[in-house]
């Protein structure tokens, strides 16, 4: 196994876990800055507020894109898969 293929291998892997994480980052990170906004208006500072509007969004999401996702990386996990011989040899 040369280490032109580990180097491929990572990349195509790592580039997989932040298209496949994206979508989630982003949502959270929004609405955790909305949250944030409402409680520096409110003057209200409970810790446990975020969790819920997050939790939420998050379900939401995984449930538009959980297919998409699974589409991503069950090609990602193929795809090595069928390298293996090629890479044992």
């Amino acid at each position: 196994m040369s280490p032109e293929n580990i180097i491929d291998i990572s990349h195509t892997t790592i580039m997989t876990v932040i298209e496949t994480s994206a979508p989630l980052l982003v949502v959270s990170l929004i609405i955790g800055l909305i949250v944030s906004i409402l409680q520096t208006i409110t003057s209200l500072q409970e810790q446990t507020l975020t969790f819920v509007p997050k939790f939420i969004a998050i379900m939401l999401i995984l449930l538009l894109c959980g297919s998409w996702i699974m589409n991503k990386v069950a090609t990602l996990l193929v795809d090595i898969m069928e390298q293996i011989p090629s890479l044992i040899k």
